[in-house]
């Protein structure tokens, strides 16, 4: 979407990229506009201010990606400047639309001021203008904790803890990384393999784990990433010797503002983090239990990932929530449902997926929603109906 000046607003159509909230997206439902919260992080009276907007501009509901950032839905092209108005307002969006197009930087959740993760970014954040232009859909992330947990998120450079304790500085689709000694040094070093990237043809790539040239020799890959640490577990979250905050989760990533608010709206919240896996960390004292999050593990809806599917999603053909919630516990391992081949929701091979195509599924085993199906042109009982024979517990 084109926006020279605030209150014009062209609708997109031309897919390949992200939408933001000064280039938000055309979808089934609306227009989808995205916020980055800095550090990954809003002050309680921000979140507060984005329920508010959800509901005031928008579909009342707010998703969580798996970029780690939050989108609202059903905003129309006639509500859309006073939006931006109202977020430009509360500080979640930055009012220079050039701050938008540089590539989103996803931080591990649990950082804490002065530490490795949190030095980097602050680091990186006052250099991003040095970066070269990149295709649209890059992205940074940092994750020097002890034990690295943004492993599945989608980055195409990163800044992570080495096996033998250093930092590193690896790029997508390798096992090593090039070890450094400081955060000021990881930054600098990302920074210039970002402009190799962009000099030996990693443009015509598009993502960096698609780009087949060697890396240069200043940056030799020779060490392994430490090993992953978990997602975080939904309910109290520990920080040393005692309870820090509290994390929720949405229901297939999605939740009504109502709910969020409930959440937040306590004197003793101070701030929510978010994460690329439908959680979000409350830091301070939240409720134990609010309805429409979720609040326990074992919440078989945390075992699908979905899509918003039709009609929220002009490119999707199926619907696909009721399906996942139907699937939900049923199944051994991972599930996938995706509206069509794109698979936003989930861009790992899963046990089991079901890719809609010209309004029926196709059903994938151990693969991407474009993967090779082993039944093709099914309707939702004809789905269940295989996936029952096979696959249910």
């Amino acid at each position: 979407m084109t926006t020279g000046q605030r209150g014009k607003l062209i609708a997109p159509r031309i897919k390949g990229w992200c939408p933001g909230a000064w280039r938000p997206m055309a979808s089934g439902d609306g227009l989808l506009v995205r916020v980055r919260p800095p550090l990954g992080r809003l002050s309680r009276h921000q979140m507060l201010a984005l329920c508010e907007a959800a509901e005031t501009f928008g579909s009342g509901l707010i998703e969580l990606t798996s970029r780690a950032n939050l989108q609202l839905r059903g905003v129309s092209e006639a509500s859309w400047p006073g939006l931006m108005d109202f977020l430009v307002e509360h500080g979640l969006v930055d009012p220079d639309p050039h701050v938008e197009r540089r590539p989103p930087l996803m931080l591990a959740p649990d950082w804490q001021t002065g530490d490795a993760t949190f030095e980097a970014a602050r680091l990186l954040l006052d250099r991003l203008d040095e970066l070269p232009a990149l295709p649209a859909k890059w992205g940074l992330a940092i994750d020097a904790g002890a034990a690295p947990r943004l492993n599945e998120a989608s980055a195409d450079l990163r800044i992570e803890r080495a096996a033998a304790g250093s930092l590193l500085v690896r790029t997508d689709g390798r096992a090593l990384g090039t070890p450094v000694d400081s955060p000021a040094a990881a930054v600098e070093l990302l920074l210039r393999l970002a402009h190799w990237f962009a000099e030996s043809g990693g443009r015509e790539a598009g993502r960096m784990r698609c780009h087949t040239a060697p890396l240069p020799g200043w940056a030799p890959a020779v060490m392994p990433p430490a090993k992953p640490g978990p997602r975080l577990a939904l309910g109290p979250y520990l920080e040393g010797k005692g309870a820090w905050g509290r994390v929720v989760g949405l229901p297939f990533g999605r939740a009504p503002a109502a709910a969020l608010r409930a959440a937040v709206d306590s004197a003793t919240v101070i701030a929510v983090r978010v994460t690329p896996w439908r959680r979000l960390l409350i830091e301070g004292e939240a409720p134990t239990s609010v309805p429409g999050l979720l609040d326990d593990e074992r919440d078989p809806r945390l075992g699908v990932d979905v899509c918003p599917g039709a009609p929220f999603c002009e490119q999707a053909s199926v619907e696909t929530l009721a399906l996942a919630e139907r699937l939900s516990g049923r199944i051994e391992g991972s599930v996938h449902v995706s509206g069509c081949g794109k698979g936003c929701a989930r861009q790992e091979p899963a046990d089991l997926c079901l890719s809609g195509r010209d309004g029926r599924f196709d059903l994938i085993v151990g693969g991407r929603a474009d993967g090779r199906p082993i039944a093709t042109g099914l309707d939702e009982s004809e789905a269940l109906e295989m996936v029952s024979r096979r696959w249910v517990r």
